[in-house]
């Protein structure tokens, strides 16, 4: 019996054989349709082939391509485990041609893998086809050799298909089973055709025709194949089983699942094993492709099937969580085909036991709750809104999954009433904020979160991205069609907010008339704010976009907040866990990092740190991301960014490996971060780090500021070009430059000296015309002299040798500095009982235009504004003196 993964391996192997690209799945969350909360079939990927917007090195491809239906207008979720077919998660086994092989083509490798390579009988197959297809009815007939009474046409939409209202479209032709009479159910188009004799296993879309708003159609110039086989529906069919879930893969998924719980597999919670087995499969595959359990849009459909089974795990009496338990099952069984889950393993454990703890804390308040409420109505009358909504808001039930609980017991829910108790809450809330103090303009933002919902954010793991432009904004009102300078909001993108330290992105946002520039993203009430001006036509609320994120600037931008993260350990190791973060910038050009610290950083502390830094540069090691809560966060010792607020949830940055013993649970990691921005995928991107050193930010915060990558090898790159050009104008080799300077310095500071002594020796001898004389002002001695060219440092030696030339009383020097006035004066030990010296240059420094003065009885200083004022200060230390007397 054939397995499920040899099943989508033959799949593979015999359109690889015929021509075929294998193309791997894409991510669940479309990169290229913004119209589709999760990839649903295999076509999506190839969207923009089938249209001709985007040409491939290949016309023909085939893939095994992941889908999820749990949300928006394709949402399976309320029949899974009930059914034998329906599930959140599935494979779709694909093969496509654009513009290549077309009807005959198509009819032919389906109608040879299905009978020879699956050996499945020809008398177990008939297929319908569209009612005017009549070219699709003539090749099945040649090419299967199928009578009449098994080629059914159909007048339906179920046999065509259309991509939308407008656009490419094409009648269809599916191929059924027929399980036997045994199995109640008739033929496609009859009454009797939702049975389960005749299952649908394979649908082929000729994409041939496109559709215009009026109704009208042409023939498209590429026709095009899109086909779709689910796995689960052929591997059941091939294994001899008649339900889904009793296929190998999905049994050992059954079988983990009884035996985490010690409940029966096939026994009385059959049901509950077949929800969990199916839920494992979607929560895993949603969070290794980047969605995180939220409140909004992705995140919430991904939280909801988590607490589904969350629910149904508890009903098989499980006390703790589960559901990650079961993840190495998974991975043992889908690893290989899928390689993104071993990759994503500890994410995904982590985030599915963080998710069901956090939720059985409140799940038997809640289903107590929902007890009391049913025990006041009558037998199967509905449960009313508004208990339905305080599950949902105060125990975090999602409406679905009491749906879900009532259901068991035949009940249903107001749900109009629950709307109505929902819309209430929003207009308190929207009341309340109003009130907030927040600014008039940003009220805007409130109301389009409220109308449009908020932003979905793609960009850890994407630079572009389609989305849906939901509202224009132009002077702080929403407006149809815009050009100039605009803020526009998509519904989801991959251009980061600023927060946390981190610039806003920048880049381009394409429709099919215009394009504009963003300059900037922020981020208000949940939405995203692309700051923007319309370079070219216009753009219109409600078109599709193409949104692209400047590469470049992403990438320097990523590098420095990843430097930042090791910076900021290599602080704390190199200066002590006193080291706290106070702030930063994470730009396109620098980083800049503040911290607490007392005082400035050494040389050799800079130097250290930068060492450090490099280190794990060049380290290259992975940077890797999980979600748990700040509580279990902390307790692994990661570091808070300063200023952020946390919720349930936080994302946890950790790079660098430890030779010793470390932090983190491993003792391992170097260092560990709650961090909400983008980073490097390995620390060897961030290129090289160049500290540019440390200044003082406010009291008791220091600030280091550096640079990575090509803007670090820029900076050093002009050092040097700078090192070798003071190297040639010193005419010695770069090596020898410091040496040199000293040199040079120590010479300067000789020659700086005997020019000091000279000027002070010609003051002291008053040039050619000799020095001045002493003269007696009250039997006090008072020498006064004024001079240019000597520096106000070089006015206590002048002081002391004129104190010494007249031996008792007191001396002034006025000093001429280039525009400004230095002032000294001097009073012998014996005389200081009669004149201060203090009280002298106070005086002198008052007339030269100054303020105050200081020093000792015997020795003040002061500065002036006016050295023409010399005479007059001369005049004033008189005055001083005669007053003594």
């Amino acid at each position: 019996m054939p397995s499920l993964n040899d099943i989508r391996a033959t799949y593979l192997n015999f359109f690889e054989r015929n021509g075929h690209r294998v193309v791997s799945s894409s991510p669940l969350v479309p990169r290229n349709d913004p119209t589709l909360m999760f990839t649903n079939s295999g076509m999506v990927q190839f969207k923009n082939c089938f249209t001709g917007v985007e040409k491939r090195d290949y016309v023909r491809a085939t893939t095994a391509q992941k889908c999820v239906r749990a949300g928006g207008k394709h949402n399976d979720l309320d029949n899974v485990g009930y059914t034998a077919r329906h599930h959140t998660f599935f494979e779709m086994l694909g093969n496509f041609s654009f513009g290549d092989y077309f009807k005959e083509g198509a009819i032919s490798f389906a109608w040879e893998l299905l009978t020879k390579d699956f050996d499945i009988p020809k008398d177990k197959l008939l297929v319908t086809v569209y009612h005017t297809d009549d070219e699709a009815a003539a090749l099945w007939s040649k090419i299967a050799g199928l009578p009449e009474d098994r080629i059914i046409r159909i007048a339906t939409k179920d046999n065509f298909w259309q991509m939308g209202p407008t656009g490419p479209c094409g009648p269809c032709t599916e191929i059924f089973f027929d399980h036997g009479d045994k199995v109640w159910g008739g033929p496609p188009g009859s009454k009797d055709e939702d049975g389960d004799r005749y299952i649908e296993i394979w649908n082929n879309v000729f994409m041939q025709n496109e559709q215009f708003e009026d109704g009208s159609m042409r023939t498209l110039d590429m026709q095009s194949i899109d086909t779709g086989m689910g796995l689960e529906r052929i591997g059941a069919l091939l294994q001899g089983k008649h339900d889904n879930y009793d296929t190998d893969l999905m049994r050992s998924l059954i079988e983990a699942s009884a035996n985490v719980t010690s409940q029966d597999p096939d026994g009385p919670g059959k049901v509950h094993h077949r929800v969990i087995a199916d839920h494992l499969r979607s929560t895993s595959f949603l969070i290794a492709d980047g969605v995180m359990p939220s409140n909004d849009g992705r995140g919430y459909v991904l939280r909801r099937i988590l607490r589904r089974a969350a629910r149904h795990a508890h009903m098989l009496g499980a006390k703790d969580p589960v559901m990650h338990r079961l993840v190495p099952a998974l991975v043992r069984q889908m690893g290989a085909a899928y390689p993104e889950l071993v990759q994503a393993q500890a994410l995904i454990e982590e985030t599915l036991k963080l998710e069901e703890t956090k939720f059985r804390t409140t799940l038997d308040r809640g289903l107590k709750l929902l007890d009391e409420e049913l025990a006041k109505l009558p037998d199967g009358a509905e449960l009313p809104g508004d208990a339905a909504f305080k599950l949902y808001d105060t125990y975090g039930f999602p409406l679905d999954l009491t749906q879900d609980a009532l259901r068991e017991q035949g009940r249903t829910v107001d749900t109009n009433g629950f709307d109505a108790a929902m819309a209430e809450q929003k207009a308190k809330a929207r009341a309340s904020w109003s009130g907030s103090g927040e600014t008039s303009d940003a009220k805007i933002w409130f109301e389009i979160a409220e109308d449009k919902g908020v932003t979905e954010f793609l960009g850890y793991d994407t630079e572009a991205a389609e989305g849906q432009i939901l509202a224009l904004v132009q002077d702080g009102k929403t407006v149809p069609a815009a050009t100039g300078a605009v803020q526009i909001v998509v519904n989801q993108t991959p251009f980061y907010a600023e927060s946390g330290g981190q610039v806003g992105d920048a880049g381009i946002i394409r429709t099919e008339t215009g394009e504009a520039r963003v300059t900037d993203t922020r981020k208000v009430a949940g939405v995203f704010v692309h700051i923007a001006e319309v370079t070219m036509g216009e753009i219109a609320q409600g078109q599709g976009a193409r949104l692209e994120v400047s590469h470049g600037r992403r990438s320097a931008i990523r590098a420095n907040h990843s430097a930042t993260h090791l910076l900021n350990e290599a602080l704390r190791r190199t200066l002590g866990d006193h080291v706290a973060q106070k702030g930063s910038l994470n730009a396109e050009d620098r980083l800049r990092f503040d911290f607490s610290h007392a005082k400035a950083l050494s040389a050799e502390e800079i130097a250290e740190v930068e060492a450090e830094v490099n280190a794990f540069i060049r380290q290259n090691t992975p940077v890797t991301t999980r979600i748990m809560t700040p509580d279990d966060a902390r307790s692994l010792g990661a570091q808070a960014l300063f200023g952020e607020k946390y919720g349930d949830e936080v994302r946890v940055v950790a790079m660098g490996e430890l030779a010793g013993s470390g932090k983190g649970q491993d003792g391992k990691t170097y260092s560990i971060e709650l961090c909400g921005g983008t980073h490097v995928s390995r620390t060897g991107d961030i290129g090289a780090f160049v500290a540019l050193g440390d200044s003082a930010s406010s009291a008791g915060v220091r600030r280091f500021e550096g640079l990575t990558g090509q803007a670090a090898l820029d900076y050093l790159k002009g050092q040097n070009a700078r090192l070798h050009e003071v190297a040639a104008t010193l005419k010695t080799g770069p090596a020898d430059v410091v040496e040199r300077v000293h040199a040079l310095a120590e010479e300067r500071r000789n020659l700086a000296n005997e020019v000091a002594q000279l000027r002070r020796e010609l003051a002291m001898s008053g040039g050619a015309q000799g020095g001045p004389e002493a003269e007696d002002i009250g039997g006090i001695r008072f020498l006064a002299q004024v001079v240019n060219g000597v520096s106000g440092k070089d006015l206590p030696a002048l002081i002391d040798a004129l104190k010494d030339k007249i031996g008792s009383g007191a001396v002034l020097v006025v000093a001429d500095t280039g525009g400004k006035a230095a002032v000294a004066a001097g009073v012998t030990e014996d005389t200081t009982a009669k004149v201060s010296a203090v009280d002298i240059v106070k005086a002198a420094a008052a007339a030269l235009g100054g303020k105050g003065g200081g020093g000792r009885p015997d020795m003040a200083q002061a500065g002036g504004a006016d050295p023409s004022k010399s005479a007059e200060a001369v005049s004033a230390a008189r005055a001083v003196i005669a007053g003594a007397n």
